[in-house]
């Protein structure tokens, strides 16, 4: 006998909330049924424009208040793609609703705040996933095998990533990422997550002992009491002398690439949060050797190229379906594992150490330890 369909309501209507209306309507076991916007002319309208590319039968409804969604009785799980000035609120509402909740990141403004998120969440026995893509991708598992395989990469010593786009003036003008009171950790927050997740996923979650963070650049909206940062990087130093660093920028031209260095070789990931569009996900090892031979110096290259069968977007087998799809397995399981709030709360935790340091001009922070995975 097939199982239910988990019933989805999405509150807001962000850009990225068109993307997941896709990947619900492609994860094979979950439908959405009612879309919230304090708007409700714009709630129908996003309706309209998704059920015009990926249709849902019945047709979700139009709700004009976060309230109204969460209290309908039609609604088993809630995306949240609210700005994170305001998540915290939402998140706790739809908890003691009742509600499961899949998170956009970052999930909170401190680490406080997620932890109260969370602590709804276990109260009201409810699941609670961050939006993190590519965690659920099958490329991560192949590059699991790899990393553990002892003579590819070997033990891992130095972790590399940057993730960045170059915002036109009108998304400093209007976007919410550019302004105090909605995004305040601007770039750190949007982009570098990515990044402090692949370290921490990379060493098997371990917290580092310490982080030093730097603002590069910054913008201050006139209609903003604070600037947010617009180009960030930031070192973490792990125990036995492993380290991991990142940059991130609303200013500096598309990258979004990882590279694990170790004792014996190195792993490259040329495209770590979006795929390349394509039929096929791939990422590369590098075991180059140098030999000298009297006055000859010569270096040989030896790569190679692994290559996953997933469609990069848009697909049952994307990684944005995958999350989906595994989240409703997980509430229809019936068992509450704290693994996916601990991973948001180690990565939350590690963000807002490298904005402490940042603000104390680049001081290391140390990082407190919770209970691991």
């Amino acid at each position: 006998m097939d199982k239910p369909l988990l019933r989805w309501g999405i509150l807001g209507c962000a850009n990225i909330a068109r993307k997941n209306w896709k990947a619900i309507w492609n994860s094979s076991n979950g439908r959405i049924t009612a879309v919230a916007s304090r708007d409700l002319d714009r709630s129908r309208q996003f309706i309209q424009e998704c059920q015009a590319e990926a249709p849902f039968e019945p047709a979700p409804r139009a709700v004009g208040s976060y309230e109204e969604l969460l209290a309908a009785e039609d609604v088993d799980a809630v995306y949240v793609p609210l700005p994170t000035g305001v998540r915290a609120t939402w998140v706790k509402r739809a908890a003691d609703a009742g509600k499961h909740v899949v998170c956009e990141k970052p999930c909170a403004v401190s680490v406080a705040e997620l932890d109260a998120m969370l602590d709804a969440c276990r109260h009201n026995h409810v699941r609670f996933m961050d939006g993190v893509m590519f965690m659920h991708s099958r490329r991560l598992q192949r590059i699991r095998e790899v990393l553990e395989d002892g003579k590819t990469v070997g033990p891992v010593r130095r972790i590399t990533s940057a993730f960045t786009f170059r915002g036109p003036e009108e998304f400093f003008l209007s976007n919410i990422r550019a302004r105090s009171e909605t995004e305040p950790l601007g770039c750190l927050g949007d982009l570098g997550w990515y990044c402090i997740r692949f370290a921490l996923w990379t060493l098997d979650w371990k917290l580092p002992q310490r982080v030093v963070g730097h603002v590069l650049s910054q913008f201050q909206h006139q209609g903003s009491q604070l600037p947010v940062p617009t180009e960030f990087s930031a070192e973490l130093f792990f125990d036995n002398g492993v380290s991991s660093s990142f940059f991130c920028s609303f200013v500096t031209e598309i990258e979004q690439w990882a590279i694990v260095s170790g004792t014996h070789g190195h792993l490259r990931v040329p495209d770590l949060v979006l795929p390349f569009s394509g039929d096929e996900i791939v990422f590369e090892t590098g075991n180059p050797v140098f030999n000298v031979r009297g006055c000859d110096f010569e270096m040989q290259p030896h790569h190679r190229r692994w290559v996953v069968k997933e469609r990069s977007h848009s697909d049952p087998t994307a990684q944005e379906s995958l999350l989906f799809r595994r989240f409703a397995d997980q509430v229809q399981s019936g068992e509450l594992t704290p693994r996916w709030p601990e991973m948001a709360l180690k990565t939350q935790q590690v963000m807002m150490a490298c904005r402490e340091s940042a603000l104390a001009e680049g001081r290391p922070v140390r990082v407190d330890r919770p209970v691991g995975i």
